[in-house]
């Protein structure tokens, strides 16, 4: 029986499950000796939809046995990732242990990103909905620990949403790992292409915090 589990949410806008960011992390998770999956949360759909949906996989992965689940998401799926693990509500079954965010979106308060929020909130969405749904408005003392990292050349999720992450992971004391690199597109995936440039050591990177947080021998 696997004690571990990890969820990978893919990016793609909340318009669209992305291919780019599906099987291909989930061989690498596997590649690693993790017990991974991807889920294809519902897209075009409003709030409370993606964050009900990934909760009830994680229900559904915990009935097999399984005791601790990772979530591991990419731009909008960052975003899913985060809210899941973040938003109040949740029972034991659909607690969240550990989450790695990449080049996610994070607050839908700033104005970028506005495809995503849209999807999500609508396009008339009010403070206070954009507010509940802003990922580092919801960090607690109590979340579970996070990676977190992003391009700060990002033309499409610009960091700002890593950095905003970042101070209220810290000012909450949770334990977190933050990486910035200088240079990178969005949606770099593994970054494994030539030109990704020092992005492309984001995955030993998160390997060994894996390994410090007791998810790899």
């Amino acid at each position: 029986m696997t004690r571990d589990h990890v969820i990978v949410l893919p990016g793609g806008g909340y318009g669209r499950i992305s291919d780019n960011e599906s099987t291909t992390i989930v061989s690498w998770l596997e590649s690693l000796g993790l017990s991974a999956s991807y889920f294809a949360y519902p897209v075009k759909t409003r709030h409370p939809a993606v964050v009900d949906a990934v909760r009830g996989e994680i229900r559904r992965v915990r009935e097999t046995g399984v005791e601790r689940v990772a979530l591991v998401g990419f731009s909008a799926g960052g975003h899913a990732a985060g809210h899941t693990a973040l938003a109040p509500g949740a029972s034991v079954r659909e607690r969240v242990d550990l989450v790695l965010l990449s080049y996610p979106v994070v607050s839908m308060m700033l104005p970028t990103h506005r495809e995503s929020r849209e999807h999500l909130l609508g396009p008339d969405a009010t403070d206070e909905e954009r507010a509940a749904a802003s990922v580092d408005l919801l960090v607690t003392p109590d979340a579970p620990p996070f990676f977190v990292w992003h391009t700060a050349e990002d033309p499409v999720v610009p960091v700002q949403h890593s950095y905003l992450l970042g101070m209220a992971l810290a000012a909450a004391g949770v334990r977190h790992a933050l990486h910035v690199f200088p240079n990178g597109r969005h949606g770099l995936n593994l970054a494994r292409k030539e030109g990704d440039g020092d992005a492309r050591l984001w995955t030993g990177l998160a390997e060994a915090w894996l390994r410090e947080e007791g998810w790899l021998p």
